[in-house]
């Protein structure tokens, strides 16, 4: 029987007058324990995790504990946690949506033993604020009678300990309930984990952090800062048009003077602004920090400041005389912080000498972040020395207006400075990324197939599926070496004289139950994480790489996608879609199914499922298999000219083969010649994707995940119009198919370069394609612009993206409707599946930075033991993509490298190149034109550098001993670098990218052999069930632009 009751809420109006609100509340006579040891599960309703019972004691932290020491609350060690809703209501409150988010991913994570109990709709539990309580009080009685409740329900037999900071509720309720102690948290510590020596350093670090704020807010400081405006002045001055909302971006290369606010949500409709806002300086950013949700005034057009049009070299750079920044753009002041995205940050200790200079209070450490766009953090310690050489992570907890810099503390050590392992641990830490190893209770949901144990189609799935085993040629084309087959094709001509067109996708869903653990261990991640040496899998192995993978031979589930298609011109007369059985028959490598597309059949000899039959049934089935791959080739041919005709683009990117050695991990990184094949797959995948959007769309109009590419701003061109024009080409970007067309006729005969550089650049002005709930966007919005499609989604690797998973529930969902059938997916609601498609966006961004982070580290590393002036690959042609006014961007294609190269220097000496090309630096002054810069000595020597000019270049590594080294260009010639192998120009940089993943790990691991560390990789890897080398059935499929590396961000262009 339900209660009900009345809570009384006080809320502000964006006027500042207070509102009485009064909702309803009703208490139950029983809500899920989650305890093992309950009496009555059936009536509890314990269907989730459930605490275990083989524990010592229940642990009940109380708010402010639960506020303050969550990161110690994540510890694995500590198991048996009850969190009361109260307390969590309070962090929800009180630290805002990311400290929230994270205490609900630790209540679901299966690895921590800890669970939440809904206290307030307990009828036990649930108590009223008195009148004249505080709410700190109301929360630790409601918490404490919670606890009491708790102990009695598990009928006294298992002890429950309360931890609090509350002096005066220790004193109150620790002899009040015998069974039930209340401490202190650091007592907890102390006598419940004594040995657990890395949670008492971060509780001493926090507990000190919190000193340090409690002494200066007692000092008299002076104000280094305005105070921020009051929340509810901030929401009164947006709503009136006063104040501008937008998200702060630091510019990496002068993160002292320059950051940008973008526009977001009802600010960016109802302002005339049609640019960024310039924050300049420390001061007018107001103790932000790089993403945080601010609000912003704008300054007077008199006060308006442009961006620098120079290269930055250094946070600090000074600008040279005559390097005028651009025009002044609208500039404003921060007055106050919506909402913290404060994460962990990797940062540097300085050295002895540092130290020491700061001055007497030692322990007081200022710290490096690892990202230049993070200021640097006070810190309280006494490790400084013994911390030096190592990279650390650090929490902000606070940044007061008296102090100059924000307040934290220490969290962990990542690994030394240099160190590969370090370094690849800081990049994931930079990036949000976990990859704790997949728990026991989620490996406990996976299929079994062992060679004692095989796993086979079930009975019922026979009855339930329709079977193409027997009627369908199915076959896969993938990379050579490729073990995770995701994705397979059939083609086969019906009794009408139609044809009949089949994409079959691994039926992962089958294995994932929507909520399950393994279910929310892959919305966690939203993606495989793919780095230069590695990768990290969405899904355990299980899945990606056996029972889901659709290899040859073997019985597998897929969820299909057929059309009918009519047998001359190719049009769609209908489609099918459902769940099916396949068995492939055939796992084709790219270029064996180029060979035989061409006539080539001596490759039969390398088809394993061909070369042992006799010659008269191996002759009938390769008649059919060719058969298969040519009618698949003039389909795709024709899907892809109806694109072309509404303007698909095909952009700059690199498709390459990958080779691995015996062990499975990555030998080599083959660049692979553009093949017919590859265009096919991929037009039969777009195809099913384009179809599968419409299909969910039309039965869940308002909650089906797509995928849109909104058109980019025209302004986003202006360089590429200008780059072409240098070239005397014309390109139009009035849509996708003029852009499309003026691309294609863009070719230097001379220099196959050139195009290749536009194409990038084209790609570089392109909005990022997301995926959105069709509920929260117009249907005019649904558009994908670079491939010229209406309605689209991802369908096809559901391995590795969690969005594929969605997409296959909602096509399951939509099949049920049709045939009138219940509904048994749990459907997203719009305002659920738009946060989902946020944190899907932002993984894939992470995944983006990551990889891109991760190749320019293994590139420095092949660099950095090379000497440059004498080692032949430190020299290298190089082709001026970009002029700016002190310097310009270079591309080397043997490398894929992208990078400035300074023409003038720190002494402000220009470059200056004799009659043989060869470089020096002298006194003089540069002078920059749209599509040239001329350096010209105080001698009256000059040397002009024009757009896509070939000029000689030395590679080096600025070494950084806080934040990532970097590569470093010299122009050493203005003539191109002439190599006697000129075939070295044509390769992809690719090829050598695989050297320098093999070089650096082979130096590596001698490095640690020589220093005698055991380290068994293999092993390591088998712990946290993640993949060493990468997967071959989608490599790179979402890698674009890999040889192509944009710095137009980086160098503060």
């Amino acid at each position: 029987m339900l209660q009900k009751r009345e809570k009384v809420l006080l809320l502000r109006t964006f006027h500042g007058r207070t509102l009485r609100i009064v909702r309803e509340h009703y208490l139950r006579p029983s809500v899920p324990c989650n305890s093992q040891l309950c009496p009555q599960p059936a009536t509890c309703h314990n269907d989730g995790k459930l605490l275990s019972s083989d524990v010592t004691h229940y642990m009940v932290p109380d708010w402010k504990v639960v506020q303050d020491y969550l990161e110690i609350l994540e510890f694995p060690e500590l198991k048996g946690i009850v969190f009361m809703q109260t307390a969590c209501q309070a962090v929800q409150r009180q630290r805002g949506r990311r400290q929230y988010n994270k205490l609900r991913n630790l209540l679901k994570d299966a690895r921590h033993d800890c669970v939440l109990f809904a206290n307030e709709f307990q009828q036990s539990c649930y108590l009223p604020r008195e009148r004249g309580e505080s709410m700190e009080k109301w929360q630790s009685r409601s918490i404490y009678n919670a606890a009491a409740w708790y102990y009695h329900h598990c009928q006294h037999r298992m002890p429950i300990v309360m931890v609090t900071e509350d002096e005066e509720a220790i004193q109150q309720y620790g002899s009040e309930t015998e069974g039930v102690f209340v401490i202190s948290f650091k007592n907890y510590l102390d006598n419940f984990w004594p040995d657990l020596k890395a949670a008492h350093e971060l509780c001493e670090s926090i507990l000190q952090s919190r000193r340090e704020r409690e002494n200066e807010s007692q000092e008299s400081h002076g104000k280094e800062y305005p105070e921020h405006v009051p929340l509810e002045v901030l929401e009164a001055g947006i709503k009136s048009g006063r104040y501008i909302q937008g998200t702060l971006n630091v510019n990496k290369h002068r993160a002292q003077m320059e950051a940008f606010v973008r526009l977001q949500g009802a600010s960016s409709k109802d302002s005339d602004l049609i640019s960024d806002i310039l924050i300049h300086g420390m001061k007018a950013r107001n103790r932000s920090i790089h993403g945080d949700v601010v609000v912003v005034e704008l300054l007077p057009k008199s006060e308006w400041k442009g961006r620098t049009a120079a290269l930055g070299e250094s946070d600090g750079d000074d600008r040279a005389p005559g390097e005028a920044p651009s025009e002044p753009m609208p500039t404003g002041r921060v007055v106050g912080i919506l909402q913290k995205n404060w994460r962990d940050y990797v940062v540097t200790f300085p050295s002895i000498e540092e130290v020491q200079s700061q001055g007497k209070n030692a322990q007081k450490i200022l710290v490096t972040p690892w990202d230049y766009r993070i200021p640097k953090i006070r810190i309280s310690t006494q490790q400084a020395e013994a911390l030096q050489d190592f990279r650390v992570v650090v929490r902000i907890d606070s940044w007061e207006s008296t102090s100059m810099y924000p307040n934290g503390h220490f969290v962990r050590v990542l690994g030394r400075i240099g160190d590969l392992e370090g370094e690849i641990a800081t990049i994931l830490v930079e990036n949000s990324i976990s990859v704790v190893p997949f728990s026991e209770a989620q490996m406990c949901e996976m299929p079994v197939n062992t060679p004692e144990n095989p796993w086979k189609v079930s009975s019922q799935e026979e009855r339930e599926r329709k079977d193409l085993r027997k009627t369908h040629l199915v076959f896969s084309i993938d990379p050579s070496g490729c073990e995770d087959v995701d994705d397979t094709l059939s083609v086969r001509a019906l009794d009408n004289g139609n044809l009949e067109l089949g994409v079959h996708i691994a039926d992962v869903t089958h294995f994932v139950a929507p909520h399950s653990y393994i279910d929310i261990e892959a919305r966690t991640r939203a993606t495989t994480y793919y780095l230069a040496d590695r990768r990290y899998d969405m899904l355990p192995a299980i899945l990606s790489a056996d029972v889901c993978s659709l290899l040859g031979g073997v019985d597998r589930y897929a969820v299909s996608v057929m059309w009918e298609l009519d047998k001359t011109s190719y049009e769609i007369k209908k489609v099918w879609y459902g769940r099916t059985i396949i068995r492939s028959a055939y796992k084709l490598f790219y270029e064996a199914a180029q060979d035989l597309l061409d006539g080539n059949f001596s490759v039969v000899k390398d088809i394993p499922e061909l070369k042992d039959l006799e010659e008269r049934s191996r002759q009938a089935k390769l008649e059919e298999l060719v058969w298969a791959i040519r009618k698949l080739t003039d389909i795709a041919r024709h899907i892809r000219a109806k694109r072309d005709r509404c303007g698909a683009l095909e952009l700059e990117g690199v498709e390459v083969r990958i080779q691995l050695d015996e062990k499975k991990n990555i030998h080599d990184l083959i660049p692979k010649q553009p093949l017919e094949v590859h265009e096919t797959v991929a037009e039969c995948m777009i195809l099913a994707n384009h179809w599968v959007a419409k299909k969910i769309w039309e039965s869940f109009p308002h909650q089906a995940l797509l995928r849109r590419h909104p058109p980019p701003h025209q302004e986003f061109f202006s360089e590429l119009r200008e780059c072409a024009k240098a070239k005397g080409f014309f390109i139009d970007t009035r849509s996708n198919k003029a852009l499309a067309d003026s691309l294609d006729n863009a070719n230097d005969p001379n220099d196959p370069i050139v195009n290749k550089l536009l194409r990038s650049m084209a790609t570089q002005a392109m909005s990022n394609a997301l995926y959105f709930s069709t509920g929260s966007c117009a249907e005019e919005e649904f558009h994908h612009y670079g491939l010229a499609l209406d309605k689209y989604t991802h369908f096809t690797s559901p391995i590795r993206r969690y969005s594929d998973i969605i997409v296959h529930r909602l096509l399951m969902a939509a099949i049920s409707k049709d045939k009138k059938m219940e509904i048994k997916e749990n459907l997203f609601s719009n305002k659920d599946l738009e946060e989902l498609c946020r944190h899907i966006n932002n993984r894939n961004r992470a995944a983006q930075h990551s990889q891109k982070q991760s190749t320019e580290l293994f590139q420095c590393m092949y660099f950095k033991d090379k000497d440059p002036e004498t080692e032949e690959r430190c020299i290298s042609d190089g082709v001026i993509y970009s002029i700016r006014t002190n310097g310009v961007l270079v591309f080397i294609p043997r490398f894929g490298i992208k990078g400035a190269a300074y023409l003038r220097n720190k002494d402000g000496l220009v470059i200056s190149c004799g009659p043989d090309g060869h470089s020096e630096w002298k006194p003089g002054s540069l002078q920059r034109f749209q599509n040239k810069i001329t350096s010209t000595t105080t001698g009256g020597e000059s040397v002009t550098f024009h757009l896509f000019d070939h000029v000689t270049v030395r590679i080096s590594v600025q070494t950084s001993r806080c934040h990532s080294d970097t590569i470093r260009l010299e122009i050493i010639s203005s003539k191109p670098h002439m190599t006697p192998d000129t075939e070295l120009f044509q390769q992809s940089s690719l090829l050598l990218k695989s050297d320098l993943v093999k070089e650096v790990t082979r130096s590596v691991e001698e490095a640690q052999l020589a220093q005698e560390v055991e380290v068994n990789i293999t092993e390591d890897y088998q712990k946290y069930c993640q993949t060493k080398g990468r997967s071959l059935y989608t490599l790179l499929e979402e890698i674009r632009d890999l040889a192509l590396l944009d710095v137009s961000n980086s160098y503060g262009i």
